[in-house]
């Protein structure tokens, strides 16, 4: 449902901005961009990952402290109409997350209440990018798809558990997706900011040796979600 509104909010921004200073003539840059079948590009951005915990029992939530990772990929973009694309951006993203858990028994020292998760994901998405009608030098649009990714810091193969320190999560997680973004279309290349949000299917936990575990004991299933902000260069 939030998808949804935010989708009709986007939409509803898109008519009125076209009712407006966007209509207005004004000399287009790159006319035939958008008419070559294939292109090609690359992208630079900024993520911020976060982690949805689901208990068995009910505790006390485990605290997720975020910080600000870093993208880096390459465009392939298919046009399938004139108002759709098909695209894959296939790339490196670098994030940590650090977990914190409430003081309970099972836990020794207060650093057993603290877990650095690191992850380098090697990126592999598949959109559908749906465009608005072009506007002078602007073209908004809306994408929607799946990705899969790798976890090279999963550590998912390892046998040293919580218990040596070593919190593990799945190689493999899957994703969808839903963003958002404009096409600004300069003299010498097209711009694109975009914001999207992805949010993982699949269970990413990979459970203690031990069954009653207090780090992983009682949870159900982990997830991770993130927002990323990307600008591309075509």
């Amino acid at each position: 449902m939030r998808v949804f509104i935010a989708i009709v909010f986007f939409l509803t921004f898109t008519q009125i901005t076209q009712a407006q200073w966007l209509t207005r003539p004004r000399v287009q840059n790159n006319q035939n961009f958008d008419k070559n079948p294939i292109s090609w590009g690359y992208y630079l951005g900024f993520n911020s990952f976060d982690y949805n915990f689901d208990y068995i029992a009910e505790q006390e939530d485990i605290q997720v402290t975020r910080s600000i990772g870093f993208n880096v990929g390459l465009i392939g973009n298919l046009r399938l109409s004139e108002y759709v694309d098909l695209r894959t951006e296939p790339g490196l993203s670098f994030t940590r997350r650090d977990l914190t858990y409430a003081p309970a028994a099972g836990f020794d020292s207060e650093d057993d209440l603290i877990r650095e998760v690191p992850a380098t994901y090697i990126y592999l998405p598949l959109l559908l990018k749906f465009n608005t009608k072009r506007l002078n030098n602007v073209r908004p649009f809306v994408t929607v798809g799946v990705s899969t990714t790798v976890n090279l810091s999963s550590n998912e193969k390892n046998p040293d558990d919580n218990f040596a320190g070593q919190f593990r999560t799945t190689t493999n997680p899957f994703f969808y997706e839903v963003g958002f973004g404009i096409d600004l279309y300069l003299p010498f290349f097209k711009f694109t900011p975009s914001i999207r949000g992805v949010f993982a299917t699949s269970d990413e936990l990979v459970r203690d040796n031990i069954a009653n575990s207090p780090w992983t004991g009682n949870i159900s299933k982990l997830s991770s979600r993130g927002v990323f902000l990307n600008f591309t260069f075509q």
